[in-house]
């Protein structure tokens, strides 16, 4: 009997191994850069991931979820002062409001293959609100691509939105900004 166990249980450990399999990504081998809009220019820049892991099943993406460290936010498109107020700015309340949400998720909760690869349902939580978000995604060998695009005003991002403030003219702030994800796991 207690050979029939064994045995049972190594086969379905085996069955696990070869039909599902949850890939961690290495901080290290993800990159994040981000990229917001104003009328007359664009400011870009990179975040760090904190934890994450993509699931597969049969070689096929199933899910996933990731943490994204906040604090990590960086400014690439601009130097010096401009640079360091920028960043002090995007982590304050006006923005992201890191020193009470220090962490963002995204949660996969959809996925359904397309032509160039997937198409991804993820629930985003940023500032402690949670809204759904489609985007393509592509895996390649041990690489997986996004590009997502994300309404900042859906959590309560609003600093120069023109769906909270009126009269900003040029000032706005657009709404939508791209992420730009690379994983290697």
């Amino acid at each position: 009997m207690k050979i029939k166990t064994y045995f049972l249980l190594t086969l379905l450990l085996m069955a696990t191994v070869a039909f599902g399999s949850v890939k961690p990504i290495p901080v290290t081998a993800a990159t994040i850069e981000w990229k917001a809009y104003k009328i007359a220019y664009e400011r870009w820049g990179t975040i760090e991931l904190e934890s994450g892991e993509l699931d597969f099943e049969e070689g096929t993406l199933t899910g996933g979820n990731f943490v994204v460290d906040m604090t990590s936010i960086q400014v690439t498109s601009l130097e010096g002062k401009k640079k360091a107020n920028l960043e002090k700015h995007l982590r304050s309340d006006d923005f992201f409001g890191i020193e009470k949400f220090p962490s963002a998720t995204m949660v996969i909760t959809a996925v359904e293959q397309s032509a160039d690869g997937y198409t991804v349902t993820g629930d985003f939580t940023i500032k402690g609100q949670t809204h759904p978000v489609i985007f393509p995604m592509t895996v390649n060998g041990n690489t997986a691509t996004a590009k997502v695009k994300i309404d900042r005003s859906k959590y309560n991002v609003r600093y120069g939105s023109d769906s909270f403030f009126d009269n900003l003219g040029d000032r706005v702030i657009y709404n939508e900004f791209d992420l730009n994800v690379t994983l290697t796991f």
